[in-house]
């Protein structure tokens, strides 16, 4: 099956219920929240007296109203002292406030980080890792922005121009409010228009961002497969082809940015003229003073740098609405395997394990499993054989619950595994999976991974078990050597041992081991064999297997087949029974001896 994408819910315009999802945040620091939002006003009052102070020191050194001129000191020194308040108390703001928005961001990135985690197996098969990161790493600088400049940029640009307003109507005529307030209304509407309309170029940039990066690291994450073709031209081909739309969407999102900033400039540039027009008008008319045509200039630059920028915040806001959307709506993926309320600990017991006549389909019309029942005593080791498709792995994965059975049911001890909780099933259960990926750190990590406190002596004697100790020490970093992105460092049969010896550590009730040794040499595969069986010795055991000759010493095997179990028995009873696993039994003892008759037992 071919996996898709899933595609993520795009935000709609207006939608702004990401907002919502940030108010906790806030309620962890009320105190901060509102001591800067005290130092806030603060600022804005500084700043709006500024221009007052400095029509009066106009006034005071006009020839014309003052025949004796006399140095305003003191309120050129208030002049620079609400120049630094206005400053200072801005930068205090930034200060208190940037715990509040650093922990908001490691709350919400943890919070994702969790929710993934405890999506079901599904979900990240369907995933893309590329594009997931870059929604996160953009969700996350959304964020940022959104607490900073909503907070520090649009309410307190809004209660400027208020202030500015209110000052224009008891000083002056209304025309100067009015003219203010009309230049300031059809600057708003225009930016949000025109924002709206180009929030759909913005999304398909996103897009094609996303399916840019997806591509670049699903190429170089697949670096041997691409080398094994031939297929360098081709990979940068298909990347230079997402990279294209990219680029159109690209210079589209640029070319419309400037026909705003265009539309912007225009609309402040009339109201501008306009005003300083009227004000000029005043002075020659005696009813304005020099000062207060430098006050209403004063004002209208303090109001067009804000205004300006709130054009840009808000488109930015909605930008980052879009990306939070976009990370958001990761954490509204249905977590498909839930616990039940108060679910109780799996009670561990001597390990019994019991599959009750299991049905299972990972899609509706495509059933996997059928009517599967077989019980694994404790200590006991069970293995299940079968061609490629038959769901033997299947059988791994619903023990872990990383599915919920159809129908039936899985017992660990006698008890229903969907009624306990998934993390206690887990971890009696230790695993060797057929394709073994490390994570990028040492031989020393990937190891201790299963039991992040164990001691050194305890690492390597489960390295010692797995007989990769004696390799390890050979490397010039030992332990300490880095085994690359997914393990690609090491070679196959090297990260399996890793692999073995992480479950060795791991010590579990319950041991699985899914083609545990296909990526092994014959003489490797013997010595592990010899090991895990010695580990095993007083474990629950359930191997599945491709090479029959590693399960000939199971008390039990099972023959899976479209699903179904068709034989089970110990070895030499089903080879002596002439059925499907004597013919696979014959076909594989022909393989290896060619030239020699394939042995009965």
């Amino acid at each position: 099956m071919v996996s898709r994408r899933r595609e993520l819910p795009q935000t709609r315009p207006g939608d702004w219920r990401a907002i919502k999802e940030l108010i906790p945040y806030f309620k962890e620091f009320k105190v901060r929240v509102a001591v800067a939002m005290m130092l806030l006003v603060a600022a804005k009052i500084a700043n709006v007296s500024v221009p007052l102070v400095l029509k009066d020191v106009v006034d005071q050194l006009d020839a014309t109203r003052n025949p004796v001129l006399v140095l305003p000191l003191a309120l050129l020194i208030g002049y620079g002292l609400l120049r630094l308040s206005a400053s200072l108390f801005g930068e205090l703001r930034d200060v208190v406030f940037s715990k509040v928005t650093q922990r908001a961001i490691r709350r919400v990135a943890v919070r994702v980080f969790r929710h993934l985690h405890s999506l079901a197996l599904r979900f990240h098969l369907e995933r893309q890792t590329g594009g997931v990161s870059r929604d996160i790493e953009r969700g996350t600088r959304g964020v940022v922005f959104l607490m900073n400049f909503t907070l520090f940029n649009i309410l307190p640009t809004l209660a400027e121009i208020g202030l500015v307003t209110i000052i224009l109507l008891n000083k002056y005529e209304p025309t100067f409010a009015f003219i203010t307030l009309g230049t300031i209304v059809a600057y708003i509407a225009y930016t949000l228009y025109v924002t709206e309309w180009r929030m759909s170029h913005r999304r398909q940039l996103n897009e094609f961002d996303s399916k840019a990066n997806t591509r670049a690291i699903d190429s170089l994450l697949n670096y041997e497969t691409v080398k094994y073709f031939c297929n360098e031209d081709f990979e940068a081909d298909r990347y230079d082809e997402n990279l294209a739309k990219l680029e159109r969407a690209a210079v589209l999102n640029q070319t419309s940015l400037s026909l705003l900033n265009v539309g912007q400039g225009t609309i402040i540039a009339i109201g501008v003229a306009a005003l300083m027009t009227l004000a000029a008008q005043h002075v020659v008319d005696g009813t304005m003073t020099l000062g207060d045509l430098v006050m209403v200039n004063a004002f209208l630059l303090q109001l067009y740098m804000p205004l300006n920028f709130l054009g840009f915040v808000y488109r930015e806001i909605k930008h980052s609405l879009a990306d939070m959307e976009r990370m958001f709506s990761l954490l509204r993926e249905h977590t498909e395997i839930k616990d039940k309320p108060d679910a109780p600990t799996l009670r561990v017991g001597p390990g019994a394990i019991r599959f009750e006549h299991v049905d299972f389909s990972y899609q509706p019309e495509r059933q996997i499993l059928h009517d599967v029942s077989f019980d694994i005593a404790p200590g006991k080791k069970v293995a299940v054989v079968g061609p490629s498709g038959s769901g033997k792995s299947t059988l791994a994965r619903l023990l872990f619950r990383f599915y919920d059975v159809s129908g039936g049911r899985i017992l660990i001890d006698g008890q229903d595994i969907r009624d306990t909780a998934q993390a206690s099933v887990r971890a009696v259960i230790g695993i060797v999976p057929q394709d073994t990926v490390l994570f990028n750190d040492t031989i020393y990590y990937n190891i201790a991974y299963a039991k992040p406190q164990a001691s050194v002596a305890e690492v390597e004697q489960a390295a010692r078990l797995a007989h990769i100790h004696d390799f390890i020490i050979q490397l010039p970093n030992k332990y300490e050597t880095q085994v690359g992105e997914r393990g690609l460092k090491l070679s196959g049969g090297e990260k399996q041992r890793v692999a073995i010896a992480r479950t060795i550590l791991k010590n579990p009730k319950i041991m699985v081991f899914d083609e545990a040794t296909s990526a092994l040499d014959s003489k490797s595969e013997q010595a592990i064999l010899g090991a895990l069986a010695e580990v095993a010795a007083n474990h629950t055991t359930l191997v599945i297997a491709h090479r029959l000759s590693t399960i000939v010493d199971a008390d039990q095997i099972l023959v899976l087949d479209k699903g179904r179990i068709v034989e089970r028995g110990t070895h030499q009873s089903l080879v002596a029974a002439q059925g499907v696993y004597a013919q696979m039994w014959r076909l594989q003892q022909e393989q290896r001896h060619p030239d020699a008759e394939a042995e009965p037992v």
